[in-house]
């Protein structure tokens, strides 16, 4: 899939450092949803969808669900269909996903689909992401470069380059892949009337919006009862002026949260492995038996060296169950030697997740 390259020798030599152009990575590769059933996943509340049509007077954008009778005639040029988060319902897209684990679970975010009409594509721009574009079916034209004018069109729904000056040019066909690293500059056309590009994104915590989550998680568990005190404070003739003692105060416990590891390798944990929103699980149709399992694909299963992560949950454990939930983490399913030879508490935790539809018999 990596044109010949080992996933180590691809994480080394282009991982957030180049761009790659792989041809055939996955010959005959056919795409899994045809065009009349992603229109139809377009149309329904759950799914996260996007139309982008570029005429004369402009672009416009509209945010789903988007019903067959919204979307433009399909001869209609210059527009496009984006499917988001499609591995969440859908097996195939959730299996295609999983190649791409050698990266990180941590980092590894969705499959997006978008189709478009001849000429269509979302106009010249960067992402702050790596992305791998498959191309599924039909052809797309892209162009590519390392941009440092990020000045932005005024007046437009999208963050579409003023001043896109590309360097390279790559006309991708069914099973191309073309690899971006996070702020190469990327405009992508579609050739012909069905053009379908699949999009592996990975996700990119922004460091203040991940402080504020962990330390919302953080908080609601920390237990310090001490309060306030000022005795030598002196009168004071401007009431309104914070006290400096109170921000020491404030930094302190600040400090104290902090200097919890524990607590905070469980929030990380917690806050990485949470369901994206719009996210249920169905409960099973059949009682629990000691069987091979599998995660939903929804799942996200995590850990670190003393805790499982899962669902937003996290369970501290050792030895031989925590040895086995991490199997269950890193290879998503678990053989049915392996769940009849867990301890009684192991299996009881399976069960509980397979009664909360987290993982199924396979």
């Amino acid at each position: 899939m990596l044109g010949g390259l080992s996933p180590t020798q691809f994480m080394r030599r282009y991982w957030q450092k180049k761009p790659l152009l792989i041809r055939n990575a996955l010959p005959g590769f056919k795409p899994f949803l045809s065009r009349q059933q992603l229109f139809a996943m377009a149309s329904d509340e759950a799914v996260e969808s996007r139309l982008i049509v570029h005429q004369a007077q402009g672009w416009t954008l509209k945010h789903g669900p988007l019903a067959r009778t919204a979307l433009p005639p399909i001869k209609q040029p210059r527009w496009t269909l984006l499917v988001q988060g499609v591995d969440l319902h859908v097996n195939a897209a959730h299996e295609l996903l999983q190649r791409f684990r050698f990266v990180p679970d941590a980092r590894l975010d969705d499959l997006m689909i978008s189709w478009a009409s001849d000429g269509g594509g979302v106009g010249p721009h960067f992402d702050s992401y790596d992305v791998f574009l498959l191309q599924a079916s039909g052809q797309r034209h892209w162009r590519i470069g390392r941009q440092k004018d990020l000045t932005l069109e005024e007046g437009v729904p999208l963050k579409i380059l003023s001043n896109f000056q590309p360097e390279e040019e790559h006309l991708l066909n069914p099973g191309d892949m073309l690899y971006l690293p996070p702020r190469w500059a990327h405009d992508g056309m579609a050739v012909g009337d069905d053009c379908m590009t699949y999009s592996v994104g990975f996700r990119v915590p922004q460091r203040g919006g991940l402080a504020g989550e962990l330390l919302q998680r953080m908080a609601d568990d920390f237990e310090d009862a001490t309060l306030y005190r000022d005795p030598t404070q002196p009168a004071t003739a401007t009431p309104a002026a914070m006290p400096p003692a109170l921000e020491a105060f404030a930094a302190d416990a600040l400090q104290r949260l902090l200097a919890e590891r524990q607590s905070l390798a469980c929030a990380l944990g917690e806050v990485m492995t949470e369901p994206k929103p719009k996210v249920w699980f169905e409960e099973p149709e059949s009682d629990w038996v000691t069987t091979a399992v599998q995660l939903d694909r929804r799942t996200r299963m995590m850990y670190d060296e003393r805790h499982v992560f899962i669902n937003g949950e996290s369970l501290r454990g050792g030895g031989a169950d925590a040895r086995l939930m991490r199997v269950l983490a890193d290879d998503r399913c678990l053989s049915a030697v392996q769940v009849q030879r867990a301890s009684a508490d192991a299996r009881a935790l399976l069960q509980d997740w397979f009664e909360a539809g987290w993982l199924h018999a396979s």
